[in-house]
């Protein structure tokens, strides 16, 4: 089941790539620009988590 999973989320990962690329182009439709919009933002998100969680905390461990 767990595989599934992972393979849906691959597929989906791969399917808003070439969305990006598509939409780059210039020719892509309308549905294909908003599914490249929704990989860029989530991935700008991703972005931002992954660089908050190694700010350096507060305090010191002397």
């Amino acid at each position: 089941m767990l595989l599934l999973i992972l393979s849906v989320l691959v597929l989906l990962v791969i399917g808003g790539c070439v969305c990006v690329f598509w939409a780059a182009r210039g020719d892509a439709p309308r549905w294909a620009r908003g599914v490249a919009r929704a990989t860029l933002l989530g991935s700008e998100l991703a972005r931002s988590t992954s660089r908050s969680s190694r700010a350096p905390q507060s305090g010191s461990d002397d």
